[in-house]
């Protein structure tokens, strides 16, 4: 008996979005820190006027996953801007681009 759920392209991942994810989350910095085996990245939602932020979200990835990132990144923003121009990179209100021994803003 054959089996209907299985996937005839066994490349193909099935990825499923739960609709109370697929809204997102709106982040407008983020902090990087890191420790030999693992990267966590917290989005934090600055708001104007407001001199306290929250982090939104916070991701774990391991290195390989981290850089792997990082190129798929870099592929879609080279992307974005051969379709639409080139991003202006703005200093984010002053903010440090270190901020500690292991953070990037």
């Amino acid at each position: 008996m054959a089996d209907n759920n299985q996937n005839p392209n066994p490349n193909e991942l099935n990825i499923e979005l739960p609709e109370e994810i697929s809204e997102g989350t709106y982040s407008n910095l983020a902090i990087i820190t890191h420790s030999p085996s693992e990267f966590v990245v917290d989005f934090v939602r600055m708001m104007p006027g407001v001199p306290k932020a929250k982090v939104k979200s916070r991701i774990i990835l391991t290195p390989q996953h981290a850089k792997r990132l990082m190129k798929a990144l870099i592929d879609n923003v080279n992307k974005f801007e051969s379709m639409h121009g080139e991003i202006k990179d703005i200093d984010a209100m002053g903010l440090p681009m270190n901020l500690g021994p292991n953070a990037q803003a």
